[in-house]
């Protein structure tokens, strides 16, 4: 094979110049499509600059892998779409389509849910030598068909190999491939510079990409590391080392210095690959030749001319791999294609940059279940929630349209309720299972013939082919009457069953005359040894015959077995004799009609047959008469063709269940069930009628059995009965056999789990009431679970990938559901809204439908469902929840005497959770907040005035948490227009609806108090009106009472939130300073502020600390308002003096007077100097200014001894000279206003005097020199 990898144009090795081979690229991207029309799921992998997504395109359940990509990758991936847009190969991962943002690219390719081969490599640590054949096949086909369009890979590597499903692999990621002959880094120039620099991010800079272009040094030929282009020769290196490395789990060359590794690849020779298990076998000669034909580093010599014609049958010996695909082979077919040097219009992204596409369109529809917590939107301040408001709804309401018929679900179930693996076919004649056979051996003495082995007569001339079947006919037709004659049939016929297992020869001896003459023998000879011969070469012809010419007489031969069956009935010996071979026979004529469409003339099946087998499944046979029979019905089954119908009779059902209750062999017990259920998959009549007689519950028991495969055939019948609508009103209204199928959600198999999910999904099409029992019994854990990435390992990537879908059904469905579900509840309660006495049948309405509240809250809160269903409409219904809500609550609307007390309080106290689940994701709320404004906010106020407690603290906690989201959010500046509107109609509900009630809110018990506060700090952070409203409302001595209430705790959340909002009153210019300091403002900073830094400074506690840090923050901000409010009144004054404009004097005395006690907090403010947090320090330290500044000479301690050494060491460990200047000024104006203060540094403060020596004598800049200037000021009136 891979000597059809080395392209021997050698027109391509004449090229002269680059104009030769470059042709015009012709191309055009079909961008029918947009982005819009396709959802993404969860995040399936990641890299530095890329991340790649699940996706579906809307309507179909067709998904793809969607690569969003930075732009600065714009020239490597144009590149990779110019090459692969029109390749269509099973071994190329498929490209779509691409699209273009503001700063992402979006490549739609095809979806390979198998992971890279390179992680395969890391989990298996190596591969055994079969495995890596069969992928070796794989990337030959694939690179030949690449290299045969003219594409040279360049970087072959294992993470650039994917696996789909079945374990196909495929080249993926072209970014750095090119044409043959062509320079990569000039088109990588190109795209660049047409492109530009600025326009989408960085670009790619030139100088980086000679070295990007030159590939993974581990897999580069040698002959590209010297710098040379890559070449076919190149690309055959680098396959030569992954196939290395799957066999041996790493590469041929390794080394942790780069310059050894390069010297390694250069000159040395790899090891002979090992496998790290030492009772592996050995590498196969025939691996060995071709990895060192791959590793010649002579490429004229070696890789590209050395005849290495041998490679496929390396690849493919002791296997039985079809042909590679006459893709590769067949020249005429690949024509080389040529790539033009130019970025043409054609070769553009559809630009998705207009008007009103732009990247919400990927995130509208985002993740119903991320893997990860990276989802597309979450860091990107969300650019859907900018547009109008019914773009948005529209947008939202546009997934939510896109959708399927009930018959098209029905449908897709119909399609997923089968799998391979529930159509396995195994051989009946030979099966260990059933019974162990003794291996048939020959004398090639005795045999008259050439005894040639199954593969040299596959190979046969057919000349020496017809002479050697015309003398076996010869032999089998003796009626030589000798002693030795019956000896010699014998051992011919051992031989032919020797021959027999050989595909290609069991296909040309049945379809030979030979096929007749077994019959005849079968019916004429003399003893029961040689029959049973004959029997069992017939069986072994019918196993392994590929395909069958009409005119053979199967049906006399199926005839003739039929009848020594029932001649020799009783006799279990010869029933065990001739089973499989008539099994065979049976399943070959099946096999072959399902697929030429039309049975032949020969292949009629005798009545009688059925009848026997029937009559071989009847209690009282031994097991292994049981297990032959049951393993042909099995078979036979598993075919579409008109024989089965033989099997369908009353009786069939309930005797294979006979058969799988009563044996205590494990693999009777599956082959029985495995046969019933083929045959259900024909005629659900079959499962029904052992239903029927023994019972719905005993079937159901039957679900625990500890056998996988049990469990998935049962599941599968019951699957294929609701379909077939047998039962299905019985089993959807059945609770046990609900929850029976839920426990299968814990099995290990994920082709259990999956057909749970799809029995599951039938039964809530026909009852959705079952959907509150589901999520009871923690349906939505086990789809959240089955949801999550899944890393590949040792299960079928295929069992994945199936439950992937039926596990999309059913999210899908329930999505889908749930509206109708919340518009039940809603129309049960709109129909008793304001009745005092509601009726017995509008009662019994209520009683059905709002016990399914707590569906809604399960799903709201599962991560798979919440992004799905929260839209714009079930926001809008939700409003209309509360509203009955709050008529029930006022009395209104009398839900207690329909339905009782608890299931009216329990629908409440659900509802709110609903909400408070929404408000746990900011992202929700800010992607709908015009809804949740308009809809839900004033119903909420409006439950603040409840007589419930418990109503009244749930909905101030909602909206305190809810309004402090959105005001602190940035989509309420993002619209301006929007953002006005939005905010006059909210402000002017908390104005008119919520403040007046305050009042009482503020001193009801806690935790009242602490919800109402939050709400209220959120509101005077965000808004200057409520300051005044604050006032207005009288509210400001209600605030000073609840510190009061609250001084216990002053770590506590209300006095938390009552600080933040003192710390808004003080910051706004507006605010009546007079009151607050009426009610004693001074006092209550001075309290608590000290008690809070004391709990700063000498607190363990993490928690404690982190608490302490955002109170002082808060309370050293009030002290700075209070000292600058102060300093300003007074500079005022004085300077009203100096012009001679008068100024109320007494005013700012008697403010200074109020804000004296005040100066018990410098020793303080100075221990908080040392502070390592910065906000902290800074804000003490302009406190500590202004105080000393206004009441420098009033604080006898200011100078105290741990003062001064305070101050030398925060002179000492803080180098900043802004901050060096200030507590110099500081520690002047403290000496100078006080003579004890001066006194006091003459005799305590050595170490200051000494910090203030040393900066006096360091001046380096303009900085550091008033630095110096003021220590020696200092310095000098002390004396030194």
């Amino acid at each position: 094979m891979l000597s059809k990898l080395v392209v021997k144009n050698e027109h391509r090795n004449c090229v002269a110049d680059e104009d030769t081979w470059t042709v015009h690229l012709v191309f055009k991207l079909k961008l029918t499509l947009k982005m819009e029309n396709f959802i993404l799921y969860e995040e399936i992998g990641r890299g530095s600059k890329s991340v790649v997504y699940k996706g579906r395109r809307k309507g179909t359940i067709n998904f793809v892998a969607i690569l969003c990509i930075d732009k600065s990758k714009k020239p490597e991936i144009t590149n990779w779409v110019r090459l692969t847009h029109d390749i269509r190969h099973k071994n190329v991962v498929t490209f779509h389509e691409w699209y273009e943002t503001s700063n992402h690219l979006w490549l739609v390719v095809e979806l390979c849910t198998g992971g890279s081969l390179e992680m395969v490599i890391s989990q298996d640590e190596q591969l055994p030598e079969e495995v890596v054949r069969e992928f070796g096949i794989d990337l030959a086909t694939g690179l030949y068909h690449i290299h045969e369009l003219g594409i040279i890979f360049c970087e072959l590597t294992p993470a650039k190999i994917l696996l789909d499903g079945p374990g196909t692999l495929k080249f993926s990621n072209f970014s750095l491939a090119k044409a043959e002959g062509e320079n990569l880094e000039e088109f990588f120039a190109l795209v660049g510079s047409e492109e530009g620099t600025n326009e989408g991010g960085e670009s790619t800079p030139c100088r980086n990409v000679i070295n990007r272009v030159k590939g993974t040094p581990l897999y580069t030929a040698p002959e590209v590391i010297q710098g040379a282009d890559f070449s076919v020769a190149s690309d055959l290196w680098s396959l030569g080392c992954v196939l290395y490395e799957m066999y041996s789990g790493k590469a041929p060359f390794f080394s942790e210095s780069f310059s050894e590794l390069i010297e390694r690849i250069l000159n040395e020779d790899p090891l002979p690959p090992r496998s790290k298990e030492s009772s592996a076998a050995k590498p196969s000669p025939d691996f060995l030749n071709l990895l060192d034909g791959l590793f010649q580093k002579d490429v004229q010599k070696s890789r590209e001319n050395k005849e290495i014609g041998n490679t496929e049958e390396v690849l493919k010996s002791d296997t039985d791999l079809a042909v590679i695909s006459a893709e590769g082979a067949d020249k005429s077919q690949h024509q080389s294609k040529s790539f033009k040097l130019e970025y043409s219009a054609e070769l553009r992204p559809k630009n998705m940059l207009d008007g009103e596409s732009n990247e919400a369109m990927f995130l509208l529809s985002s993740c119903p279940s991320p893997r990860t917590n990276n989802v597309i939107g979450l860091n990107d301040k969300t650019s859907a929630v900018s547009q109008d408001p019914l773009q948005r709804a529209s947008g939202v309401a546009k997934v939510e349209r896109v959708c399927f018929s009930r018959q098209d679900i029905e449908s897709k179930i119909k399609e997923l309720i089968f799998t391979d693996s529930d159509l396995i076919v195994t051989s009946i004649i030979d099966n260990h299972k059933i019974l162990k056979q003794t291996p048939v051996r020959f004398d090639a003495k005795t045999l008259n013939i050439i005894a040639y082995s199954a593969e040299k007569l596959a190979y046969l001339q057919e000349l020496d082919w017809n002479s050697f079947l015309q003398q076996i006919c010869s032999l089998i037709d003796s009626t030589e009457k000798t002693t030795g004659a019956p000896r010699m049939k014998l051992n011919l016929f051992c031989y032919l069953c020797t021959v027999a297992s050989h595909k290609e020869v069991a296909t040309k001896l049945i379809n030979s005359q030979l096929f007749p003459l077994l019959i005849q023998q079968l019916r004429a000879a003399p003893n029961w040894d040689v029959r049973a011969k004959v029997v069992r070469v017939i069986g072994l012809l019918a196993l392994h015959t590929v395909e069958l010419k009409e005119n053979v007489p199967v049906s006399e031969a199926v005839t003739l077995l039929t009848e020594l069956i029932r001649e020799n009935f009783r006799n279990s010996k010869l029933k065990q004799c001739l089973l499989p071979a008539l099994g065979e026979l049976l399943y070959l004529i099946a096999d072959q009609e399902e697929k030429k469409d039309h049975p032949g003339e020969c292949w009629v099946i005798p009545s009688t047959a059925y009848t026997v087998l029937m009559r071989c499944l009847r209690e009282g046979e031994e097991p292994v008469i049981h297990h032959m029979t049951a393993k042909i019905v099995e078979n036979v089954c598993t075919t579409i063709s008109f024989h089965v119908q033989g099997f369908i009779t009353g009786e069939i059902g309930p005797a294979l269940w006979y058969i799988f209750t009563h044996s205590t062999i494990d693999a009777l017990r599956i082959t029985a069930i495995s046969a019933l259920c083929r045959i259900t998959r024909h005629s659900p009549s079959a499962f029904q009628s052992v239903i029927e007689k023994v019972g719905l519950t005993a079937v159901i028991n039957s679900l625990t059995a500890g056998i996988c495969k049990v469990q998935q055939y049962i599941v599968t019948m019951f699957n294929v009965m609701l379909s077939s609508g047998i039962h299905l009103q019985r089993l959807a209204q059945e609770k046990d056999f609900l929850t029976r199928i839920i426990r299968l959600l814990e099995s290990p198999s994920a082709f259990i789990r999956a057909k749970a999910f799809l029995v599951l999904l039938q039964i809530l099409i026909n009852n959705k009431e079952m959907l509150l029992l589901c999520c009871q019994t923690r349906l939505v854990m086990y789809i959240e679970r089955d949801s999550r990435k899944a890393v590949p390992g040792k299960e079928q990537q295929t069992g994945n990938e199936y439950l992937s879908k039926c596990l999309d059904l059913l999210i899908y469905h329930t999505v889908q559901e749930l509206p109708g579900i919340l518009g039940d509840i809603l129309n049960a309660l709109a129909i008793v809204s304001g009745r005092k006495h509601p009726s017995t049948i509008q009662a019994k309405h209520l009683k059905i439908w709002l016990p399914m509240m707590p569906v809604v809250l399960h799903l709201v809160t599962s991560q798979v469902f919440r992004s799905q269903i929260v839209t714009e409409e079930f926001l809008f219904n939700y409003g209309t929840l509360l509203n009955h809500i709050i008529s029930v609550d006022s009395g209104e609307t009398n839900l207690e005497g329909a339905v009782g007390q608890a299931a009216s309080d329990e629908l409440i106290r659900t509802a709110l959770s609903v909400f408070e689940a929404i408000i746990q994701h900011p992202v929700l709320l800010t992607l709908h907040h015009v809804t949740i404004v308009d809809c839900i906010l004033p119903q909420l106020v409006s439950l603040v005035r409840s007589q419930n407690v418990e109503w009244r603290l749930f909905s101030l906690r909602v909206l305190a948490e809810t309004t402090s989201l959105l005001l602190n959010h940035e989509i309420m500046a993002g619209d301006k227009e929007e953002s006005v509107d939005l905010n006059s109609k909210f402000l002017s509900l908390i104005r008119d609806s919520l403040l007046p009630q305050y009042h009482h809110i503020l001193i009801e018990a806690d935790p009242v108090p602490v919800y109402a506060l939050k709400l209220l700090a959120a509101l005077t952070e965000y808004s200057p009106v409520f300051t005044r409203l604050l006032e207005d409302h009288q509210l400001v001595p209600v605030l000073f009472q609840v510190v009061v209430d609250h001084q216990d705790n002053v770590l506590g959340n209300a006095m938390q939130s009552v600080v933040i909002v003192l710390n808004n009153l003080v910051t706004h210019k507006d605010t009546d300073m007079k009151l607050l300091y009426k009610q004693g403002l001074v006092n209550l900073v001075c309290n608590i502020l000290i008690e809070i830094a004391i709990l700063y400074l000498e607190s363990d506690d993490k928690g404690c600390l982190k608490t302490a840090n955002a109170q002082l923050l808060s309370l050293l901000d009030i002290l700075h308002s209070m000292l600058n409010y102060t300093a300003t009144l007074v500079r005022q004054t004085l300077q009203a003096q100096i012009t001679g404009t008068g100024g109320d004097t007494q005013a700012a005395e008697d403010l200074l007077l109020i804000n004296k006690p005040l100066t018990d907090l410098i020793s303080l403010l100075i221990q908080l100097l040392l502070s390592e947090d910065l906000e902290i320090f800074e804000n003490a330290s302009q406190c500590l200014s202004l105080l000393v500044q206004l009441y420098g000479r009033d604080n006898q301690d200011s100078m105290s001894p741990e003062n001064m050494d305070c101050f030398a060491e925060v002179l000492t460990s803080k180098k900043d000279p802004k901050y060096q200047k200030l507590w110099l000024r500081i520690i002047k104006k403290l000496i100078t206003s006080n003579v004890k203060h001066l006194e006091n540094l003459k005799n305590d403060g050595d170490a200051l005097i000494h910090t203030l020596e040393t900066l006096a004598q360091t001046a380096s800049s303009h900085a550091d020199v008033v630095v110096a200037s003021l220590a020696f000021e200092i310095l000098r009136a002390v004396g030194h």
